[in-house]
């Protein structure tokens, strides 16, 4: 797997060396994806998972105020990253964590290909997350 070139995060590492060396692209790609989970925990103190976790943690507007932001919300321009951060967070939960979870090995083909691209997104939800910040008074 080509993911030293893509520089991707060392957090992907820390949860999927082993399925990634063993060229297990389902386990690994699954094992990435908590890997975001984890952090997003961690960042928000929140325990919920997948889409509400996200909704939770970062979403606004609406009565909703975020537990986090990935920049300083002070334009519309960064209002607008926020609430696409959350699109695409529950996108990923939705169309490669939760298949994952819920579907046999066999019944979902992970090429090689689509491993190194879904973990080069998952790499640059890390980069983001790395730079979040717990919004005053949440």
């Amino acid at each position: 797997l080509s993911l030293t070139i893509r520089n991707v995060h060392e957090d992907i590492y820390k949860f999927c060396t082993a399925e990634i060396l063993s060229e297990n692209y389902f386990h690994a790609v699954f094992e990435a994806m908590k890997s975001i989970t984890s952090k997003i925990r961690t960042l928000s103190g929140l325990t919920s998972d997948g889409a509400d976790l996200v909704q939770g943690a970062f979403a606004f507007g609406k009565g909703l105020s975020p537990k986090c932001a990935i920049n300083r919300l002070s334009s519309d321009t960064e209002a607008g990253e926020q609430r696409g951060f959350v699109s695409l967070l529950v996108g990923m939960y939705g169309t490669i964590r939760n298949p994952l979870g819920h579907n046999a090995k066999i019944e979902w083909n992970m090429s090689e290909q689509d491993a190194l691209d879904i973990m080069t997104m998952i790499s640059l939800v890390h980069r983001k997350l790395d730079s979040a910040r717990r919004v005053e008074g949440q």
